[in-house]
């Protein structure tokens, strides 16, 4: 391999092996451009490699000619550090993602990271909001005449109606919300589009905000052709929308751990507690693969124990 074959190399990665950095940089310019991933993603790539890049200087590996044996003992330390098995599982994962791109791309002969296990995750059932708390999510910005409130309340109404992820909302785009059919058109991962029906309160704040609040938030500013834009006339970040999400918890007095991804959950539980078949419900969420929605058959399973307990006195 050529040093110039890297390319521009991260800045703030001091110590790291040059001609390492250049391919992490060239790798996170392929996730950006022929991927489509979103910013959220790729900086957890970046971030995920220049922690192995780290590793590999301190223990004197070539971080691009590491063998299996080496990615057991980095692996071994991150255990060894008290990382989480989800994180250790997430950092293989990006390695070993990037050595198959650096194997496709023909700058690298083997992939270390292909054959090495991450340590086993206990499969812990997804966390759902309950509706007595999302009545309360889903009122706190509710009736005021302010812009970026009514813009809140839409956004809050949109996550639970429609189950898309956070990069998809930052995401949606003008032209592909559809009022007369009640849905709305979703760029998801790798870049695949799905369509979701949106529920009629939803759609009327949605509405609401779009002909009323928006305009206000846009005035004097250049044209954005995504919905949900910020009180500088942007695009709504995936962070920005963290970051009210979390203002709504604090505001509704609500656990603070729940994120974004828990209303995602919620939407999934629901629509599977009140009867949706689990091939609707995994064409709405956008995954791949029909085992990763079977997860909510368990949730409505656990649901249902919970109600046996409470209702029986002797349960």
């Amino acid at each position: 391999m050529a040093a110039e074959d890297a390319g521009q190399v991260e800045p703030g990665a001091s110590g790291i092996d040059e001609l390492f950095l250049g391919y992490v940089e060239r790798f996170r310019r392929m996730m950006e451009v022929e991927r489509n991933a979103s910013p959220h993603t790729v900086r957890n790539y970046r971030l995920d490699l220049l922690d192995y890049g780290r590793w590999a200087a301190r223990a004197g590996v070539d971080p691009l000619c590491a063998t299996r044996r080496d990615m057991r003992t980095y692996l071994g330390e991150l255990d060894a550090a008290q990382y989480s098995r989800r994180t250790v599982n997430r950092r293989l994962s990006s390695v070993r993602s990037f050595f198959k791109w650096m194997v496709a791309e023909g700058f690298a002969e083997a992939n270390p990271a292909d054959v090495v296990s991450g340590p086993k995750l206990a499969r812990n059932l997804p966390r759902a909001i309950p509706a007595h708390d999302m009545v309360r999510l889903l009122s706190v910005w509710r009736g005021s005449e302010r812009p970026s409130d009514m813009r809140n309340a839409a956004i809050l109404e949109f996550l639970y109606a429609s189950g898309v992820r956070v990069s998809e909302a930052s995401g949606l785009l003008l032209k592909d919300v559809d009022f007369d059919r009640r849905q709305v058109r979703v760029l998801g991962k790798g870049s695949k589009e799905r369509i979701v029906p949106v529920h009629d309160l939803a759609i009327a704040s949605m509405r609401e905000y779009l002909y009323r609040a928006r305009p206000e938030l846009l005035y004097g500013k250049p044209a954005c052709p995504y919905f949900f834009v910020s009180t500088r006339g942007n695009r709504m970040s995936s962070d920005a929308l963290r970051k009210l999400f979390k203002q709504s918890l604090r505001l509704a007095g609500l656990d603070l751990s729940l994120t974004p991804h828990d209303m995602r959950h919620t939407f999934a539980t629901d629509l599977v507690e009140g009867g949706a078949d689990l091939r609707s419900v995994q064409e709405m969420l956008g995954h791949s693969s029909l085992s990763t929605t079977q997860i909510y058959t368990h949730v409505s399973a656990a649901h249902l124990k919970d109600e046996h307990r409470r209702a029986l006195p002797r349960g």
